[in-house]
């Protein structure tokens, strides 16, 4: 058996709380006695004793066990009624060796046998009732751990499930937007270009979903996954695609949610190169800042349109991924913002914790 297996066994902790509450209750009682200047061996009578009450209330547990998806009513019933009967037993048993200890039965001789049943509703009741009170009591604190880590754990398959929708949710979308394209060449007839693309296409989905969409890669995995799409683009944009890396070395190892940077050097590629004939500029950064990731796409396109004075609200599919999957992974933990580039264009910036494996 695991340590960390130990908390969640019941018989465990049932067998370990029942040791150390009887072993309680001869220690506490031998202090008494000790004080009273009782001989010390009387811990073997009280140590008889412990083990008499021991063996009942582990009788008490399986008689709970029976009755515990009955009603409540039927439940208190068995409590008050099954804890008397324990402790008419454990009364008996105590007074029974109390009287041979001592070799005093005077008390049998004054009352006959009613003398071994004295002290049941003062002492042996309640000290029953409370062992009942808390055993149920334990019960509940455990079934409610055990409905606390379900929770936890139904959150975090939702969470899971979440963070894979969003990460699948790319392929789609970028397959979409590049079979688009590569049927517009066909059309147009340009048969040799839309094969070469279609070919790069295969190599960017194989190397890309090689990784599991849950895990996190390096950034020079996630640079060289940027190249090789950026290739595809190439094919249909040629001279009217520039790029730029700036990539620090001390940074390479750091580690970035798969493909985050593809929807945003798209979205780059649609506003600044496709809409341009001249084409356009994208660059791509990862530098460490203040013991943060922080990470650039920015593009020479005609940037921002400010709407009275105010940024607008980027709605597209893959930007609200982006932000959607930043939000699930990092929390608060994270910022990403919009900024006019200089002279022009479009710069995004996103900070989060420098992680590496």
């Amino acid at each position: 058996m695991k340590l960390n297996e130990l908390p969640t066994n019941s018989n465990y902790q049932f067998w370990t709380l029942q040791i150390v509450g009887w072993s309680g209750w001869v220690v506490l009682f031998t202090i008494r006695d000790f004080y009273w200047g009782q001989p010390l061996e009387r811990v073997t009578l009280l140590g008889v004793q412990a083990l008499a009450g021991l063996i009942l209330t582990t009788g008490l547990r399986y008689i709970y066990q029976a009755v515990w998806e009955h009603p409540i009513r039927t439940r208190i019933m068995v409590v008050v009624g099954a804890s008397y009967l324990m402790a008419a037993i454990w009364q008996p048993v105590k007074n029974y060796f109390q009287f041979a200890y001592y070799d005093d039965y005077r008390a049998v001789e004054a009352y006959g046998q009613l003398a071994y049943f004295s002290g049941i509703i003062g002492y042996s009741y309640f000290l029953i009732l409370c062992w009942s009170g808390l055993y149920f009591a334990l019960k509940f604190y455990r079934l409610l751990q055990q409905q606390v880590q379900k929770s936890i754990k139904a959150e975090s398959m939702a969470h899971e499930a979440q963070l894979r929708m969003l990460r699948y949710q790319l392929n789609p979308h970028f397959l979409f937007n590049t079979l688009n394209a590569i049927s517009t060449l066909i059309l147009s007839g340009d048969n040799k270009i839309a094969n070469e693309m279609l070919s790069k296409l295969s190599n960017f989905l194989r190397y890309s979903l090689d990784k599991d969409p849950m895990g996190k890669v390096d950034i020079d995995h996630e640079i060289n996954t940027m190249k090789l799409y950026l290739e595809i683009e190439k094919v249909r944009f040629d001279e009217r695609l520039q790029l730029e890396f700036n990539v620090e070395d001390e940074v390479k190892t750091a580690l970035v949610p798969s493909l985050l940077l593809q929807p945003l050097v798209e979205n780059s590629i649609k506003y600044a190169v496709a809409n341009s004939e001249k084409g356009g500029k994208i660059t791509i950064g990862a530098r460490a800042a203040a013991g943060n990731l922080l990470l650039e796409v920015s593009d020479n396109g005609p940037g921002i349109e400010f709407i009275s004075g105010q940024m607008p609200v980027f709605n597209g599919v893959g930007i609200v991924n982006t932000k959607e999957r930043l939000e699930a992974i990092y929390g608060l933990r994270h910022s990403i913002k919009f900024n006019q580039a200089l002279p022009s264009g479009l710069m995004i910036e996103i900070r989060i914790p420098f992680e590496t494996e």
